[in-house]
């Protein structure tokens, strides 16, 4: 099952793992920040400001990635995000969190996208859904792993320890990262300068991945909506562990892809993708209405399969359509998508919830109905697109 995946795959895997435990240490304690900051009816803007950046920085990212190298751009968002870490317990004021948030954004955006690529290169291609499958797995742990290991480390360290174990993390991940051989030819590579970072329109958006890009900006509204509003309902129903959501849903995730990660390589993209957002669907309804914990982390589970299926398939999606010598833009557009959507979700929150369960329930009945807009869209384009046409796709939708 797990042969034609080579030893630089696994290594980068588990790099991705300690990046992604590293910021989602500190997620599950930032309501309580604002709300310390005296500002807790803006707890929507800490994940507006880090998605600004993280969608700004992925076509320099995916840029940079096909230019320099993928390992280069990896390091530079790790270093970027070790040091944010190390300067969060200095953040006194709501200005100087927000600007710390930009920074933490900018990291976020360049490491995944290169990393992405990176992965992409190295998975054969009759593999790739299966092999986005175990990629996600890892991305997954890191993301469930780091919030609820979040409430236990300030329990026993206090609060600004977490700011530590993340930069900790982080650097973990530069060292893994610095064993891993480029996969960029070397032909390909150039030094960097400054003109680099000049992009023109066809090197932020790469069009043959629209389509991609189009799902996962619904399907990231809905976790924008998640990620804001989830830790407060943990509280609301009494759970202790603040992050306690994430830890059901990366049980229930990583479940999921044990059994499905090459259904996408048998059903095709788009028929996954249609299961996969109609369970993602069912599962905002669900958390719309819940009121007992049971409920809720029933919704945290069936969010988990939601997502690990539509997360492989998607990278794996992207990957088919993108040229390969375009793969960093392809990953960075995809990625774009993914922090628009984040962001229009956490800028929504600010108007539909009001720390209560009511606005819980008009909150996530919004979500769900880009849900509705995701299938609608996949339906439109399995009827006008035959499978034999992806490879064109950008000159038609």
């Amino acid at each position: 099952m797990f042969k034609g995946y080579s030893k630089n795959f696994w290594v980068l895997a588990l790099g991705m793992f300690l990046f992604m435990t590293s910021f989602n240490l500190l997620i599950p304690e930032l309501n309580s920040i604002i709300d310390s900051l005296g500002s807790g009816d803006k707890k929507g803007l800490v994940f507006i400001f880090f998605s600004i950046t993280a969608a700004l920085s992925r076509p320099i990212s995916g840029k940079l990635s096909d230019t320099i190298g993928r390992k280069k751009s990896m390091q530079i968002g790790i270093i970027i995000g070790a040091i944010t870490c190390l300067l969060y317990p200095y953040a006194e004021t709501l200005a100087f969190f927000l600007i710390l948030r930009l920074a933490h954004g900018f990291s976020a955006g360049f490491q995944p996208t290169a990393a992405t690529a990176m992965a992409t290169d190295l998975l054969p291609a009759d593999k790739r859904g299966f092999g986005m499958g175990i990629w996600g797995v890892f991305v997954s742990i890191g993301f469930g792993f780091g919030q609820m290991l979040s409430s236990p480390i300030i329990q026993v360290f206090g609060p600004d320890s977490i700011f530590y174990f993340a930069t900790a993390f982080a650097m973990s991940s530069s060292l893994l990262i610095y064993k891993v051989k480029e996969t960029l030819p070397s032909e390909q590579i150039v030094k960097f300068s400054p003109s680099l970072l000049r992009l023109r329109w066809d090197e932020i958006v790469e069009p043959s991945v629209r389509p991609a890009a189009i799902v996962m900006l619904f399907v990231a509204i809905c976790s924008g909506y998640i990620f804001v509003i989830t830790p407060d309902m943990s509280e609301m129903l009494h759970l202790e562990n603040k992050g306690i959501f994430f830890g059901y849903y990366t049980i229930s995730t990583l479940v999921i892809r044990l059994f499905t990660s090459s259904l996408s390589d048998k059903l095709g993209r788009r028929n996954t993708l249609l299961i996969a957002v109609t369970l993602l669907g069912i599962a905002m309804l669900m958390v719309a209405n819940a009121t007992t914990s049971f409920w809720f982390l029933s919704a945290a589970l069936l969010y988990g399969v939601a997502s690990g299926i539509s997360s492989p398939t998607l990278m794996a999606w992207m990957a088919d359509l993108s040229n390969p010598k375009r793969r960093g833009i392809g990953s960075g557009t995809l990625y774009i998508a993914l922090e628009v959507g984040f962001m229009s979700g956490a800028g929504l929150s600010i108007l539909t919830y009001k720390d209560t369960f009511s606005s819980i329930t008009y909150s996530f009945g919004v979500a769900a109905a880009f849900c509705g807009l995701a299938v609608i869209y996949l339906l439109w384009h399995l009827h006008t697109f035959k499978a034999s046409d992806l490879e064109v796709i950008d000159n038609k939708a």
